[in-house]
């Protein structure tokens, strides 16, 4: 115990002897921004090698497909579970724990040799990815006032387009030239250890970090303050209470009905260029269209509910309006099916992404918007599992329907079930009842 004192008060005399940094919290949310693309360039690396690694093991679209689904699964799964450890433990210690999983796992994969060892790893991955968007959804809540939290939220989530933009030009790029693609894994897994310096010198909760400046901390204090409810609960609430509210399924079904959308675009797009006549190598100059379209979308759908918010909207009805938007705006994967032109393509796969991105601001914060700090984590995982749930479904579906008919129905099915998704949030988000005080706010 004196030891661990001792390291604590050195660490503390060593901030002290610095001055505060300016806007911390911005500095926080580029953390979150770099741990993201991280986070997608790990698990994007097999994507892009998939092509390569169908052809030198001899898969078919299903068999490519178990291996994504056993990513999902500990994906899906692991969220809820990591929800809960991130309110438990912190988000600090909860974040380090598990990157250093990932990035280990992610590395692990360069040893596989075949179906079954790719899909060990690849559920390995997962569980440790999947707490990422619980921690950084936490993060945001603790460190950023109601009014930023858009913009946050779509800082650190374009992180998942600014990764899956980067993924194919730095895995292509390694792999011709090492000659192969087990190099691709030990190399971008390695990433994670390099973020985790950074993270552990900068993150500590507002209250007690030693390089916040005092108008800072009061500024996000005073937020908290005027919360309608008061951040007083010693513990989380049950995950039986929380499933008892509307609004948790809203959240839910937000990202259930929309998420595997996105993730048949990181996880097929490579191979439904393929299908479509398109060569990999030629298409690389389009594939990071989609999603610096869906880089653009987090900033607009934050950027725009922020501003709503600051000309007086309830905050409800700001995020609900987005929405709207990012409902519609998914439909238009519909004319995909009517051409082969890769421009064409990128460009109408772009419009969704967008639409996507803005939709998946709203749904990622709105845990935030609406329950008190000590469930925040909770619900975000919940609704990951969802998202999880969701995708695995649809990744078996792609798999099977792609070999046995065409990605044509597929891509219809994307554009409508969002709407879906859309319609259950603005009829399930609402506010709280008398009873529910206790567990959520008012927005």
């Amino acid at each position: 115990m004196r030891k661990v004192r001792t390291v604590a008060t050195t660490e503390q005399n060593l901030y002290a002897r610095r001055r505060p940094i300016s806007s911390l919290r911005w500095w926080i949310g580029g953390l979150l921004f770099a741990s993201t693309v991280i986070n997608y360039i790990d698990r994007q690396t097999f994507s892009v090698l998939g092509p390569y690694l169908k052809q030198d093991y001899h898969w078919s679209n299903e068999d490519f497909a178990l291996v994504v689904i056993f990513f999902r699964i500990a994906y899906a799964g692991g969220q809820t579970i990591a929800g809960r450890f991130i309110d438990r433990i912190g988000t600090r210690r909860g974040l380090t724990i598990t990157v250093i999983w990932y990035s280990i796992s992610a590395m692990l994969t360069s040893l596989a040799v075949g179906l079954r060892s790719f899909c060990v790893f690849r559920f390995m991955l997962g569980a440790g990815e999947s707490a990422n968007w619980p921690a950084a959804t936490k993060a945001v809540s603790e460190w950023f006032p109601k009014r930023e939290r858009g913009w946050a939220v779509a800082l650190f989530d374009s992180g998942s387009s600014i990764g899956g933009a980067i993924a194919p030009l730095l895995v292509l790029g390694l792999y011709r030239l090492f000659g192969g693609w087990r190099p691709a894994f030990i190399i971008t897994g390695t990433l994670g250890f390099l973020w985790l310096i950074a993270w552990r010198f900068i993150y500590y909760p507002p209250e007690s970090h030693p390089l916040i400046s005092d108008a800072e901390r009061e500024m996000i204090l005073r937020d908290k303050e005027e919360s309608a409810v008061e951040e007083t609960a010693h513990r989380p609430a049950r995950w039986s209470e929380l499933i008892k509210l509307p609004q948790t399924w809203g959240i839910i079904f937000a990202r259930t009905l929309t998420d595997p959308v996105w993730f048949f675009i990181t996880d097929w797009f490579a191979i439904y260029i393929v299908a479509k006549g398109i060569k990999l190598e030629e298409g690389v100059i389009a594939f990071w269209i989609p999603f610096v379209a869906a880089d653009l979308g987090n900033f607009f759908g934050g950027g725009m509910s922020s501003w709503l918010v600051r000309r007086g909207w309830p905050v409800g009805r700001a995020r609900k309006a987005v929405v709207i938007f990012g409902g519609l705006g998914m439909t238009l994967l519909i004319p995909t099916v009517f051409t082969s032109n890769l421009f064409a393509l990128a460009g109408l796969f772009a419009v969704s992404t967008f639409a996507y991105a803005s939709f998946s601001t709203m749904a990622l914060v709105l845990p935030s918007d609406l329950y008190r700090s000590e469930s925040v984590a909770t619900v975000s995982g919940m609704s990951g599992t969802g998202a999880g749930i969701g995708t695995i479904i649809s990744t078996y579906l792609i798999g099977y329907v792609s070999d046995h008919y065409s990605f044509e129905p597929i891509l219809i099915a994307a554009s409508l079930i969002p709407l879906l998704g859309m319609l259950l949030v603005l009829l399930l988000v609402r506010n709280i009842h008398k009873g529910d005080q206790n567990l959520i706010r008012y927005i």
